[in-house]
């Protein structure tokens, strides 16, 4: 904790934010146990110093449109980092891949694509494949259903990671 600079009231402010988005003033300080004023002055503090990095709704997408999720793991042919940042800077260009993660082991990536189809997903993989991003080989997972989705839990691992 001393290394980010945070104590346990920022932590709290951090963590009633990530549960709940944006609060009023006086809601983010009975979530906190603070006076509003000094609540919201270290809450704009927390956002200047980049510990926020916005305010998202998590939207029931199922209720909105037939989609398609699809799991993909990809390793590059080679391991220099500029198949890596080029890699990376295509990536960022996606729309339909929401998420992406280095990995160390076997694959490099481990990606998360939302299409409107399978056949939506195909062509994505096509373009990439045809693209110049030394994609060796990628594996494919359909997801069937969503069990969880959750970011973790600020406090309990602010806690265990004993500082």
């Amino acid at each position: 904790m001393k290394k980010l600079g945070l104590d346990a009231t920022d932590i709290r402010i951090l963590s009633a934010v990530q549960q709940y988005g944006q609060l009023s003033k006086t809601r983010l300080a009975e979530y906190v146990n603070l006076s509003p004023t000094p609540c919201w002055a270290r809450l704009e503090l927390l956002k200047a110093a980049g510990y926020i990095r916005g305010y998202h709704a998590a939207l029931a997408l199922e209720r909105i449109i037939d989609f398609t999720q699809v799991i993909v793991t990809v390793s590059l042919t080679h391991h220099r980092k500029s198949d890596f940042d080029r890699f990376e800077a295509h990536i960022l260009s996606l729309d339909e891949v929401t998420d992406c993660i280095a990995t160390g082991g076997g694959m490099d990536y481990v990606m998360k694509a939302t299409t409107p189809s399978l056949a939506a997903f195909q062509a994505l993989m096509e373009e990439m494949l045809s693209s110049d991003l030394a994609i060796d080989r990628y594996m494919t997972y359909i997801a069937t259903r969503q069990i969880k989705s959750s970011q973790p839990n600020l406090a309990k691992l602010v806690a265990k990671s004993g500082k």
